[in-house]
């Protein structure tokens, strides 16, 4: 261990007993933040007794009112019994999560309403916490707790707790508090970032063999101080260390070389933001990321005046949600009924926050970092982003809402993007019954799935080409092959995708990329092309091209050219179109060249055709077992050949409307599409030039 670290271990352990405490009180402070060092009352770290009535507004907004009635009727009497009798202190996965998430919504309730059954059981929840020996269950050298969500989550709700019930607390019960945060927490957190930024000094990261976290979901942490450096699970710490020095500054001797490591381990994540506010996990760990990052930049700025809160594209960062979000129609994403475990994530998903989901996204964020961001930056379309985009789902949607703010909503600019990480999504609006096309190409990332060159499309309400949700975390169940290429609407050569890794380093980024060559748009259409043989060619050596081309008339005609190119060994190439039935309304059929998907309020039709030869469509369905839900797709299969070409051409009609009549004719280098559906009229050429570029003529 590094002299420097094991000093500050030593101390904190030392020290943190025997320092003079006092309680972070939510008081009536300035508005704005005192400078460095100035004097007057300590703020509050999220907010004062002067926003207590705007935050009270909020409660009864119909925007937070059913969240705000979550909080405040939640079941004590239960609560109270889990706490008291079930807790199980070698359990942190669970049980910790829910202590520290008791914790910290009766503390809320109090600060706002002084609700006293609340204080009793947040009172009750903070001795539990103390109560746990250790506060995360990962070990360094098999000794030192290093934290990633458990010790740093516990500590912002202790830090939150001081400030939210802190004139409620005993002398005794606020030191017992700080001595949590500054010897259990803080070290723990501290230990993490460390090793991040110095991973040649790590000892060995592993699982704590006292924890009972399953075995069979135990993976190789060796290569994770490397792995997690880029991943939502270095800002997670960077928070509760961040929170842990502005709650005991002055206080407590290692407070500014905690604050030094929690920024500038801030800063180097903030780099991995796109110029655009793009994020690489996918939107679902966007939010979880942002929102922590936002925490501590509002609680340096209120606690310290410095002021970081410009390190990224916050504004843009709302932007990149905004083009992921595609509400659909239906009863929502119910869990599945198998087994449940700790690796298949069973939250509920309504379909009101549906999303392009690739990566393990599940479901839209909740509209915290939206409300920051108008506040902290005056941004009208964030705002209009709180109002009809999602959810609030954490208490800091109330905190930070200001109704008065100004709202504007995306104009038609944003209706077709192609982010800085290659993410591309064309829509028509952001209503259920508008339509979505989105192209999965880039490179890897944490959570990512074996899936470049897949597509999403929705149209009137329905998901009509799939993308998988809920693919396990662990690659011991059965549900890991969702997340492999097989199981998206992409491409296979002789039944293989492109190169992933096989879990036993965890959910952490492949090698595969994919690159966008051509991107173009116009009054009612966009065109994409993306490039994904070096994914490919890291599983065979015989690639030589593997591309695929978007074609997106709006609202529902969508065509896809998919052209694959070997060196010296014919082989077959599969294209699969995976059918969304989570809810068990989803079905397809095949016949020749054609192939139907059908939703309950839409269905979706296609042709296809191939350069040469004749594809076949067939119907199949992955081995996965019945309990986990049956998941069926349309394969069509081009013979074995040195070179394919597949146009996909497909139609998209609500339900009880009938689909136009589009043909399919061979012009010299491709094809022209020509016809009518519904009131549009069609007439598509794309032509293979000599130098292999796809020229679209629309």
């Amino acid at each position: 261990m590094n002299s420097s670290r094991r000093t500050f271990l030593k101390s904190t352990t030392t020290l943190a007993a025997a320092l003079p405490f006092a309680a972070l009180r939510v008081d009536g402070a300035p508005a704005a933040a005192p400078a460095p060092g100035a004097g007057g009352p300590r703020r509050g770290l999220f907010f004062d007794a002067t926003d207590l009535p705007r935050i009270r507004a909020n409660t009864t907004d119909p925007r937070f009112a059913a969240y705000w009635q979550s909080l405040v009727s939640a079941d004590l009497v239960d609560d109270t019994g889990f706490l008291e009798h079930k807790v199980r202190y070698n359990n942190h996965v669970a049980d910790m999560m829910r202590v520290r998430q008791i914790l910290e919504r009766s503390s809320f309730v109090y600060a706002v309403n002084r609700d006293a059954q609340h204080l009793a059981i947040a009172k009750l929840a903070a001795r539990k916490l103390l109560d746990y020996p250790k506060w995360d269950y990962f070990l360094e050298g098999g000794k030192q707790v290093f934290g990633l969500q458990r010790a740093p989550e516990a500590t912002i709700a202790m830090c939150c707790a001081l400030d939210w019930i802190g004139d409620a607390l005993s002398a005794t019960e606020r030191t017992d508090i700080e001595k949590g945060i500054a010897e259990k927490g803080a070290p723990a957190c501290f230990t993490t970032l460390y090793g991040m930024k110095y991973p040649d000094r790590v000892k060995g990261w592993g699982f704590d063999p006292e924890d009972d976290y399953p075995q069979a979901f135990r993976v190789n942490l060796a290569r994770w101080p490397l792995i997690l450096n880029a991943t939502n699970l270095k800002v997670i710490p960077i928070a509760g260390l961040g929170l842990a020095a502005c709650a005991l500054h002055g206080k407590h001797p290692q407070a500014e070389q905690w604050l030094d490591l929690a920024r500038s381990s801030a800063k180097a994540f903030s780099t991995l933001f796109g110029s655009d506010g793009s994020y690489d996990e996918g939107v679902s760990y966007w939010g979880y990321t942002v929102m922590h990052l936002a925490m501590f930049a509002e609680v340096l700025w209120r606690t310290r005046g410095i002021d970081d809160r410009h390190l990224l594209n916050y504004p843009g960062t709302v932007r990149y949600a905004l083009a992921l979000t595609m509400p659909t129609v239906g009863n929502g994403l119910v869990p599945p009924s198998g087994p449940r475990n700790l690796v298949v994530p069973t939250l509920r998903a309504e379909s009101k926050n549906d999303i392009v989901n690739f990566s393990d996204s599940l479901t839209n964020s909740d509209v915290s970092v939206a409300a920051w961001v108008a506040r902290t930056h005056r941004d009208p379309l964030s705002q209009w982003f709180v109002r009809g985009v999602s959810e609030a789902k954490f208490p800091f949607a109330l905190i930070w809402h200001e109704s008065a703010a100004p709202a504007a909503p995306p104009g038609p600019e944003l209706h077709d993007v192609r982010l800085t990480n290659d993410l591309v999504v064309s829509r028509t609006g952001w209503a259920a019954a508008d339509s979505v096309v989105a192209l999965r190409s880039g490179g890897p990332g944490n959570h990512e799935h074996a899936d470049r060159n897949s597509v999403i499309f929705k149209a009137h309400g329905e998901r009509l080409f799939h993308d998988p949700f809920r693919a396990g975390y662990s690659y011991t169940t059965e549900r890991w092959k969702l997340r492999l290429t097989t199981a998206h609407t992409a491409v296979l050569i002789n039944g293989q995708g492109h190169q992933y890794h096989d879990g036993h380093e965890g959910t952490n980024p492949s090698w595969a990329w994919a690159r966008v060559t051509d991107f173009k748009t116009g009054p009612g259409w966009m065109t994409v092309t993306s490039d994904a043989t070096e994914a490919y060619e890291l599983v065979n050596a015989n690639v030589t091209r593997v591309e695929r081309t978007l074609v997106f008339l709006k609202p529902d005609v969508l065509l896809i050219l998919d052209r694959v190119k070997l060196k010296a060994v014919p082989l077959a190439v599969q294209a699969r179109f995976q059918v969304f039935n989570d809810d068990e309304g989803g079905s397809c059929t095949a016949s020749g060249t054609a192939f139907e998907i059908v939703r309950p309020q839409a269905s979706l039709r296609a042709k296809v055709a191939a350069a040469s030869g004749q594809p076949a469509a067939k119907i199949l369905r992955h081995e996965i077992s019945e309990a986990e839900g049956t998941f069926p797709f349309v394969e069509v299969t081009s013979a074995a050949a040195l070179e394919h070409t597949l146009l996909t051409v497909s139609t998209a009609a609500p339900k009880g409307s009938a689909h136009g009549e589009l043909a399919l004719n061979r012009i010299e280098g491709g094809w022209r599409v020509t016809g009518t559906h519904g009131r549009m009229r069609v007439n598509v050429s794309l032509v293979i030039g000599g130098s292999g570029v796809v020229a679209v003529t629309i």
